[in-house]
């Protein structure tokens, strides 16, 4: 870590640290926004509902893909922040080495298992007679790229463990660009369809890996990715003890989204679709409260670290008021602008009608969303562990599931469009009880330890 990083993590006022490294990630997340939206919107101009909601039925398996990167990455960019804030140079390297060769390796593996269980992959994830072809041609490709969708999204996390936040921006918006580009040309130039957003998708992984790459390459980084710093024992663990909880969340979402797809099958393909899309539209104001905490999440592990528990809750207190103003901001312009925002992506009357309902109930939760980024991965980034496993397991998990089961009988449609909003009211609750536990202890422990410390004096 230069000095200049060092500098901003251990002495730069709060507000200044928090938007040198919250504002690059933010900007990041919107590119994973906008990553995520160009493949429904290309392929909605195919004007075939049935390829729609055959993209918005295989994306759990991609979102998986991604949480086994999150699994690397999170875990591993919340060890490095300790270990830098603890000045562990060392041990750092050898975190940022094992998760690049962990995720690689990894991702073969998924490469493997993926192609091999399709014909069980497609039955679980909800298609029908109408959609399990596109959807297993879209996902034949995502599957072959699953090396490059787990090892970019470990080093987007990864670099910005050092600061190095406008680097990690810059891969994504690589990743992007590329992705973009090649979209309109293979789904609609070449007439592939589904096929041509899964090879515009890998094709875009694998730039924004190759930039990575390059990153360590060029000397600029104080991490390695170099064979000789390779060390399991002792790192592990500890990258496994906060990247599983935080790879749970991502593929409990999955697990959830194939669930609720498979209820919304019951009531057609256009509700499918629909929900496809205003999840993807709500992708923004989702990314953008979760991009600023996953950019304060390096600060609140070095101040951690470095046994700093005020600068740590002020680092904490002012995130929740930046993520609440643009939670209520966004949720204001998605309310209103419910019919525009769906009609964007798709031109179909039933698909529209439906989706408008859909993305204003997503809403609810939006204004304190964020509040649940934050402390999520404040709790992550500060290593506690069984705090995280609650938390992913509780949104995702088991408040969302009997709430879908019970609303679903209810209330039917207008039920199930209401479970996540509701899931997320809950979570928030929970996260603040822990949230508070927790620093509580940490403030009893600083004071007992200076105590202790006086009376050696």
């Amino acid at each position: 870590m230069n000095q200049n990083n060092e500098s901003l993590f251990k002495d730069a006022p709060i507000p200044k640290a928090v938007a040198q490294m919250a504002v690059p990630t933010v900007l990041s997340m919107l590119v994973v926004v906008v990553y995520n939206m160009v493949d429904t919107f290309f392929v909605g101009q195919t004007g075939d509902t049935n390829q729609v909601a055959a993209v918005s039925v295989a994306t759990p398996v991609f979102l998986i893909l991604m949480a086994f990167g999150n699994m690397f990455g999170i875990g591993g960019s919340s060890l490095i922040s300790r270990l830098l804030g603890g000045g562990e140079h060392g041990r750092a390297k050898q975190v940022s080495a094992f998760c690049c060769y962990g995720s690689l390796i990894w991702g073969v593996v998924m490469v493997a298992l993926t192609l091999a269980s399709m014909p069980v992959i497609l039955k679980a994830i909800g298609t029908d007679a109408d959609t399990v072809g596109f959807a297993g041609e879209y996902l034949r490709w995502i599957a072959l790229g699953a090396p490059f969708i787990i090892f970019g999204t470990a080093f987007g996390n990864l670099i910005r463990a050092e600061g190095a936040a406008t680097a990690s921006m810059a891969g994504n918006m690589v990743g992007t660009v590329v992705n973009i580009i090649l979209d309109p040309i293979m789904i609609l130039g070449l007439g592939w369809g589904v096929r041509g957003a899964a090879i515009a998708t890998v094709l875009g992984n694998l730039a924004a890996s190759v930039f990575y790459l390059l990153y360590f390459v060029r000397g600029k980084s104080a991490l390695s990715i170099h064979p000789r710093d390779f060390a399991a024992r002792g790192v592990i663990g500890g990258v496994i003890a906060i990247g599983l909880p935080a790879s749970l969340n991502n593929i409990l979402m999955s697990a959830t989204n194939i669930l609720l797809n498979n209820f919304l099958i019951l009531y057609g393909a256009a509700a499918v679709a629909a929900m496809g899309v205003a999840m993807k539209a709500n992708m923004l104001v989702v990314f953008v409260q979760l991009g600023l905490a996953m950019g304060i999440q390096p600060l609140v592990g070095y101040a951690f670290g470095a046994k700093n528990v005020a600068r740590l809750r002020g680092i904490v207190k002012f995130s929740i008021v930046c993520t609440t103003v643009m939670g209520v901001i966004l949720t204001a312009v998605y309310w209103f602008g419910a019919e525009r925002i769906i009609s964007v992506f798709i031109d179909d009357a039933a698909v529209i009608s439906a989706g408008v309902p859909m993305l204003r109930a997503l809403m609810v939760s939006a204004p304190v969303l964020g509040v649940l980024f934050v402390l999520t991965n404040a709790l992550q980034a500060m290593g506690r562990a069984a705090a995280s496993m609650v938390l992913s397991i509780s949104r995702q998990g088991f408040i969302f599931v009997p709430c879908l089961f019970l609303f679903n009988a209810l209330l039917g449609l207008d039920g199930i469009i209401y479970t996540q909003p509701i899931a997320d009211l809950c979570s928030i609750v929970i996260a603040v009880a822990l949230f508070v536990a927790i620093t509580h202890k940490l403030s009893r422990q600083a004071r007992q330890n200076a105590l202790d410390a006086a009376c050696t004096c």
